[in-house]
């Protein structure tokens, strides 16, 4: 007899169902937040009221069946793609270890339960262990919202769970084996294991250079966000297809693709827009339907048998997390977060009892008990995973204020130089790169300058701040346009910044398009003379997501300047963005202030150091820098500590040796009172803003160049080779 006596007429109506489903998502959050209710449940629940075995109004048809699919994938390719892979490799080992224990202990505890408590055979045990075994990350969008995905207990989390994984479906593949053939046949785990090496071989080799070839050819957001998709079911269904779960290709196509997806940009953004607003709820939602809550009082058998699984497998999962604690010394709440994570039973759970009911091993009754078990698993990961996910992030936010004074937060007022629409995306996008998400009150414009007043000169203005505008509104950044009429680029560049009290200057490096005309240009050599802000100027030819490497030049005494410490942060923020490794060329004196910088900072990026000491160090590098590099010269103004007078044939160097390469160069902001902008109206103006003479420049030089080469000759071995 149904419990739930209020039945409605069912929905069939494509467009009615949509809405339905919309109206659940829209308010099942809004709802039980207000009950400290985790909406995650609010999802499974709704699911359940509504579905076949509810009150009837929708069937779990074709659509719950596609969308669910798709949303479990989602699910597990966020995690993927989410993950920090620097700390994915210095959390790897504790990570087998949590995979290892969350794989063994319910394999051994569910197996003599299930012999002992339930009455079933070996083989029929053993089975529903490795169900125990599975999990699947439901309460992982919780964790995404507290910003944690990066939290060394999630991370850990997320290894154990290929490892757990991976276990339940070779011990599957096992027991059918021996049901079907009567006989253990390690022929058939040993090709599914081979089969699993060529997998992951073939996807690691292909996925990244067919990824980094279709980013570098075709740069809209749209056009990648469905290229992103098709690899991922393009991974799951060759997973499927070499009897693996799905689950594990659309996890690790995000472990691929992680890299050339930064966390700040647009196409990162659009994937968890369209994964938690619609396929992750429709997939809990599809969940919630196929809880029967009948099957709870149908008989005395099915309510022991459900009631013996959710307390073994929720047992089993809190003693490996506690094993895992005291193995690496954790927290207790980061024991929390690992038992709330790894407690849901949902995707591989429901593969196996499947295959088990469908080959005649397991019972209605075990059935049954695994929908309860799925219900009470989902429902403790969500509660458990977001107080643990509280705890942390309180405990992270009482130790930045307990460091607060070891830590100096940097103001950042942003400023774009805007001049066309063809590059405004690309500065913006490497400005939000750039800039330190951490860091509260900083501020984002984009300006462009005209001195003239046509209707033509001001639409293509109005045009360049509409793209940068619809650039930032892509990453949910806020940015201020401004378009000004001033007597000329710098001049009104300058106002901008005091006007604006800005910080740093980004700007993309101009193209030479006369035989006169300079490397950086006119405008760039004035703005220099004009202000001591940070300057950035950039001239990327590839998407920076791409990029493999950054290699930053790094002169002597650079850490004697104002603007240090903000630089390096830059060049760290971008460094973790992107996700690849930065390789300091730099006089050994200045690494250990590189060193204390980051790590003060608390950045965890893969850096590395190489020595250079000389001019001619410098040179060596034009045969070291690749195609797919980014190459960052910290260079220095003339009146600056670290300002050398073999940096006058940098610009010249530059246009010769790096003409195809990426290049940034990035001038430190340092104080002092700025020299007044040269205008066009002032005759005397080259006369305020004069340099030392050509003579005086080239004289330096030569005496530098002897001094060096006399400390080569006593110095034999000093110098050492650079090796990127």
């Amino acid at each position: 007899m149904s419990l739930l006596k209020v039945t409605l007429p069912l929905v069939t109506d494509p467009v009615l169902i949509f809405f339905i489903v919309l109206v659940i998502i829209l308010l099942a959050p809004i709802l039980l937040n207000r009950l400290k209710v985790p909406h995650i449940i609010g999802m499974i629940v709704a699911g359940v009221a509504i579905g076949p075995y509810g009150i009837g109004l929708l069937n779990r048809d074709a659509s719950f069946e596609i969308f669910g699919q798709v949303g479990i994938l989602y699910l597990m390719f966020l995690a993927g793609i989410e993950i920090d892979m620097y700390h994915l490799k210095k959390n790897l080992k504790k990570g087998l270890g949590f995979g290892l224990y969350t794989f063994m202990v319910p394999m051994v505890v569910g197996t003599v339960t299930s012999v002992y408590l339930l009455g079933f055979n070996w083989l029929t045990s053993v089975l529903l262990a490795s169900m125990y075994a599975s999990h699947t990350l439901i309460a992982y969008p919780v964790v995404s919202r507290f910003g944690l995905s990066k939290s060394p207990a999630v991370i850990i989390t997320i290894a154990g769970t290929i490892v757990t994984v991976l276990g339940a479906l070779i011990v599957l593949a096992g027991v059918v084996g021996i049901y079907s053939d009567g006989a253990f046949s390690m022929g058939e785990i040993l090709k599914l294991l081979l089969r699993l090496v060529i997998y992951c071989l073939v996807i690691v080799y292909a996925f990244p250079r067919l990824t980094r070839w279709f980013f570098k050819k075709y740069n809209d957001n749209i056009t990648q966000f469905i290229y992103v998709l098709a690899m991922v079911f393009l991974a799951s269904y060759s997973a499927r297809m070499i009897g693996l779960e799905s689950v594990l290709g659309a996890f690790y196509a995000g472990l691929v693709l992680n890299r050339y997806i930064p966390n700040a940009s647009a196409l990162m953004n659009r994937i968890e827009f369209v994964g938690n607003a619609i396929f992750i709820p429709y997939f809990l939602i599809g969940v919630g339907m196929l809880i029967n809550v009948n099957i709870v009082v149908s008989s005395w058998e099915t309510v022991y048998v459900a009631a013996v699984m959710s307390v073994v497998a929720t047992a089993c999962k809190w003693i490996a997390a506690w094993l895992t604690q005291l193995t690496y010394k954790m927290r207790s709440m980061d024991r929390s977060m690992m038992f709330g994570l790894s407690n849901a039973q949902a995707a591989a759970t429901l593969a196996a009892v499947m295959i088990g009911y469908n080959i005649g091993i397991f019972n209605e009754s075990v059935l049954n008990g695994t929908i309860v078990m799925i219900l009470v698993t989902c429902a403790v990961s969500s509660i458990i995973t977001e107080r643990a996910a509280s705890r942390i992030k309180l405990a992270i936010l009482k130790d930045e204020s307990r460091d607060g004074d070891e830590r100096v937060a940097v103001r950042s007022n942003t400023l774009i130089s805007i001049a066309n629409p063809v590059t405004a995306s690309a500065l913006v996008d490497f400005a939000v790169l750039m800039r330190n998400p951490t860091v509260r009150g900083g501020k984002m414009y984009a300006v462009h300058v005209r001195n003239d007043n046509s209707p033509g000169s001001r639409a293509i203005g109005r045009n360049s701040l509409d793209v940068a505008e619809q650039a930032a509104a892509s990453v949910d950044m806020k940015l201020t346009a401004i378009e000004r009429y001033d007597l000329n680029v710098v001049t009104g560049l300058v106002n901008t910044i005091e006007e604006r009290d800005i910080t740093e200057v980004i700007i993309g490096l101009h193209r030479k398009t006369t035989v006169v005309d300079s490397f950086f240009g006119s405008k760039i050599e004035q703005l220099l003379k004009a202000t001591n802000k940070m300057i950035v100027i950039t001239r990327c030819f590839i998407p920076v997501s791409t990029v493999t490497r950054i290699v930053v030049y790094v002169p002597e005494k650079a850490q004697f300047e104002t603007g240090f410490r903000q630089w390096v942060m830059s060049i760290a923020n971008l460094t973790v963005q992107i996700g690849c490794r930065v390789i300091f060329c730099c006089h050994p004196d200045t690494r250990s202030y590189i060193r204390a910088v980051l790590k003060c900072e608390r950045y965890d990026i893969r850096h590395e150091y190489r020595d250079v000491e000389e001019w001619d160090d410098f040179l060596l590098l034009a045969n070291r820098i690749l195609d797919d590099d980014l190459f960052i010269v910290v260079n220095s103004r003339r009146a600056s500590v670290s300002f050398n007078t073999s940096m006058d044939e940098l610009p010249g160097f530059l246009q010769k040796y790096f003409s195809r390469n990426n290049l940034v160069v990035l001038y430190p902001g340092q104080f002092g009172d700025e020299a007044p902008v040269p205008s066009i109206m002032d005759p005397l103006s080259s006369d305020i803003v004069a340099t030392p003479s050509t003579l005086w420049v080239t004289l330096a030089g030569y005496y530098r160049r002897l001094i060096l080469l006399r400390k080569r000759f006593t110095q034999r071995n000093r110098r050492k080779k650079i090796d990127l």
